[in-house]
């Protein structure tokens, strides 16, 4: 599903015109921001923790986008930046993925390879936040795919988990654990 990769960033299908990063900021920038394409919808709220991605019955041809702000706002562009950058050159470093997004229905996330589709294109960050709201569960092996196989490939990169609870809390210190 590509459309759930635009609550990470970085998505482009033509890297050498651009960088996928133009909807990702943009979608943060304003107060609500939606997408409807096809059969799937794509929401997100400034003022809310969680993004949303919704499959409609049916096919519907065509994309679109649905924009809000505020006039009266007081948040920046540079306030949006800075919260998934780093230092003065505001380097994309920082993504927070909502793990809730990798779930289809009513399925638990339990396989490495739910992990696998959770964890594409992570990789291009040195921060990954991965943001377990609304995540009741998870399975041994999707928890070890994320949060020790994964973290063992990119050492260099910070892995942080967020609004878990505490039976997810309790699989990620597991995995963190495990020495194989």
């Amino acid at each position: 599903m590509r459309i759930a990769e635009l609550a990470k960033g970085k998505l482009t299908t033509d890297p050498d015109r651009h960088t996928g990063q133009g909807i990702f900021f943009t979608s943060r920038m304003f107060d609500e921001f939606a997408i409807l394409s096809g059969s799937i919808y794509f929401s997100h709220e400034f003022n809310k923790a969680e993004d949303w991605i919704v499959e409609r019955d049916g096919f519907q041809s065509g994309t679109t986008v649905f924009m809000k702000l505020k006039n009266n706002t007081s948040r920046t562009s540079k306030q949006v930046f800075d919260s998934f950058s780093s230092g003065d050159d505001y380097a994309f470093t920082k993504t927070v993925v909502p793990v809730r997004l990798a779930q289809y229905g009513d399925e638990k996330l339990v396989s490495r390879s739910q992990a696998k589709r959770l964890l594409a294109g992570v990789d291009k960050f040195r921060v990954v936040v991965f943001d377990f709201a609304g995540v009741d569960s998870i399975g041994q092996a999707f928890s070890d795919e994320v949060f020790r196989v994964f973290k063992r490939q990119h050492p260099e990169m910070q892995v942080m988990s967020l609004n878990a609870n505490q039976d997810v809390a309790q699989m990620i210190r597991r995995a963190e654990s495990t020495d194989t």
